[in-house]
C-alpha cells in the first residue's frame, strides 16, 4: 500500500502554555496533509477531481506521545482506509520522519465530496475512485488501529 507523506513545519505559535503543540493544532496539521493528498489528482494536471470541494464529516484523533517546538517538521503519513460511493476514510499517522517509529498522533477523517453549487453531497468519481486505490489499505484498521465494522 502506498502512503502519501506531507512534510509539516511546526510553527511557535503552535505550542501551548504546557510547551508542547495544542491538540486543536494537530487538526490543523491533518487538514494540511489532506488537502495535499486529494488536490494532488486535481487542476495542476486539468483534472476537475476533487476540485469541487469536500466536507469533513467526522474526526477520530488518539494522541499518542506529546510533541514539542522544533526546527524539523514532522511528516504526515495518508493512506485510504475505506472508499464507498460518496465518502472516503482517511487515516494518518504524525511522526518524526519518514520510516520513523516515534508516533505523536493516529487518527482518522471521513470526508464526504461536495458539490458547492449544488449545496449537497455528491458522489465519487470514477476517477477519484481509481486515484484514492491507489492509497487503500484493506487491511481491517483503521488510523488507530481498530477494527473496522463491516
Amino acid at each position: 500500500m502506498t502512503r502519501h507523506l506531507y512534510s509539516c513545519p511546526l510553527r511557535w505559535s503552535d505550542m501551548d502554555a504546557f510547551g508542547h503543540v495544542n491538540n486543536v493544532v494537530f487538526l490543523r496539521y491533518l487538514e494540511e496533509a489532506r488537502i495535499d493528498f486529494m488536490f494532488r489528482l486535481a487542476p495542476g494536471d486539468g483534472s476537475p477531481s476533487f476540485s469541487g470541494g469536500s466536507v469533513v464529516a467526522r474526526h477520530e484523533i488518539d494522541y499518542v506521545r506529546p510533541l514539542v517546538h522544533r526546527h524539523e517538521p514532522v511528516v504526515v503519513e495518508s493512506w485510504v482506509t475505506k472508499i464507498t460511493a460518496a465518502s472516503l476514510t482517511i487515516a494518518y499517522e504524525i511522526k518524526d520522519g519518514e520510516g520513523s517509529d516515534e508516533v505523536y498522533v493516529r487518527a482518522s477523517t471521513v470526508v464526504v465530496p461536495f458539490n458547492l453549487e449544488a449545496q449537497r453531497p455528491r458522489r465519487i468519481t470514477a476517477e477519484e475512485k481509481t486515484y484514492l486505490q491507489r492509497y487503500l489499505d484493506d487491511g481491517g484498521t483503521d488510523g488507530g488501529g481498530e477494527a473496522l465494522a463491516a
